[in-house]
């Protein structure tokens, strides 16, 4: 299936940045660009793909920088790319290129770096074009919609030596980093249990049951479904809720998975390169919502992972987010070691010693603007853009923490208790577990991933 992306200017305006009258011949693979390389004194051009809550999180953001400049913006939602276009335009005086098509982005000339914001099954095609065409990527979390998808964009990205931020801001944010060093130390002794978790508010678990309809004008539902299988529009589905389809995402464990669960890997490895579980067992179901609910993905989930002498426990129900585990609130990873414990969230970190009593005094409830690490997460990642340095969320690392993830979901929809290969990837026990979501999926026509090489 052919798309065509269309540049819109609002009429009277003329202040785009380019257009789509040229030909966007997309580059095969094994014909890389050159390496393209931001000169420090140079604005870096960025192009929004996926103009939804987080995507406009991220441009807000990028926007505060003062060495940044967007130029395109591009989502099959009219409405939520002509948001973005405001915003940028507001900011900068000059309205950006409004794009449908994402194929239409990533071979510009006025784009040295792209944000991918988009819904969960839409990320890795655009990382990957992105690369192709020498671009760098901030890409948002979960990186992937399956394990071998994954795979792929680590691959691609190492092949065009290109520099790929994952959304997973609190790695740059001050007390996870604290947390992690303890962690590292050994002064909680030996650890034998880790616990990750988050709790889902009931509005938000709830979608009830909706009938098929037509899509709104605005949106090109056929190019929002892209890779994934093409099901019936329903207002359910569409936009943040595509979080709990497994057609489209990987439910609160891809969700909010990679951040907690990521800590605990963090601090349980003894470098960046991720400690693997061998294996990896999970009971769940809809508990919460009932069977009749359109949601896929369970409201209610246990995962047990086992490593080399130590267990973690990843947990997702529905209730009060003003109490989660163990003392934490609403999300939260727990270190319980023989000489004391650790307990990490997004309000700061606390010690207590082996028999749960506080070592030092926890630190204080904020859930301002100060906790929040995107603003160094993004200009860590514009700094590498300039020197070609790592990232601390690089796309191989945080491949590691999203296939842990995909593992408690491939456990689930399997019932079994999967036997897992770091080396190879490979689930050993339960081969047919490697045929279905979230191990890989096969492409809707003309949405298929490229091959490398």
């Amino acid at each position: 299936m052919g798309l065509v992306g269309t540049t819109v200017v609002k009429p009277g305006f003329g202040k785009s940045f380019g257009s789509a009258a040229h030909d966007f011949g997309a580059v095969l693979p094994g014909s890389a660009p050159g390496i393209a390389v931001v000169d420090p004194q140079e604005k870096i051009r960025v192009a929004l793909i996926g103009c939804g809550g987080q995507g406009k999180a991220n441009l807000r953001v990028f926007m505060q920088q003062a060495d940044t400049l967007v130029t395109v913006v591009c989502d099959p939602d009219a409405n939520r790319m002509r948001e973005a276009a405001d915003m940028a335009e507001d900011r900068y005086d000059v309205r950006p290129a409004e794009i449908k098509d994402y194929r239409n982005v990533v071979t510009r000339k006025d784009v040295d770096v792209v944000i991918v914001g988009t819904p969960d099954h839409w990320h890795a095609l655009p990382m990957i074009a992105a690369c192709m065409n020498g671009k760098d990527v901030f890409c948002e979390k979960p990186i992937s919609h399956n394990i071998m998808e994954g795979r792929q964009m680590v691959d691609f990205a190492t092949h065009y030596k290109r520099i790929v931020q994952v959304g997973t801001w609190q790695r740059s944010q001050q007390q996870f980093l604290d947390a992690v060093t303890y962690v590292r130390s050994g002064k909680l002794g030996k650890i034998n249990v880790c616990r990750a978790w988050k709790i889902q508010a009931p509005k938000a678990a709830v979608l009830g049951k909706v009938a098929p309809s037509e899509p709104p004008k605005d949106v090109d539902y056929d190019l929002w479904v892209g890779p994934a299988a093409m099901v019936p529009y329903q207002s359910n589905r569409l936009h943040y809720n595509h979080r709990w389809y497994y057609n489209f995402a990987g439910g609160m464990v891809g969700d909010w998975g990679v951040h907690m669960m990521d800590i605990v890997l963090l601090g349980m490895s003894k470098s960046d390169n991720l400690v693997q579980p061998s294996k990896v067992t999970s009971i769940g179901g809809k508990f919460y919502v009932g069977p009749e609910d359109d949601r896929t993905t369970p409201d209610t989930l246990m995962t047990l992972y086992n490593f080399d002498n130590w267990i973690m426990d990843w947990e997702v129900h529905v209730g009060d987010q003003a109490v989660g585990v163990d003392g934490g609130r609403d999300h939260g990873a727990l270190f319980i070691g023989s000489e004391g414990r650790l307990l990490v969230d997004r309000a700061g970190w606390s010690i207590f010693d082996a028999q749960g009593k506080p070592v030092e005094k926890p630190a204080p409830k904020d859930w301002g603007g100060t906790m929040n690490g995107l603003g160094t997460h993004v200009r860590e990642f514009l700094n590498s853009v300039k020197t070609r340095g790592t990232t601390r969320s690089n796309v191989a690392s945080m491949h590691q923490t999203t296939t842990v993830c995909h593992l408690a979901n491939l456990a689930y929809l399997s019932g079994e208790t999967l036997h897992w290969d770091t080396a190879t990837e490979k689930v050993t026990n339960v081969r047919k577990a490697m045929d279905e979501l979230p191990y890989k999926r096969k492409n809707r026509k003309g949405f298929e991933l490229p091959k490398l090489g």
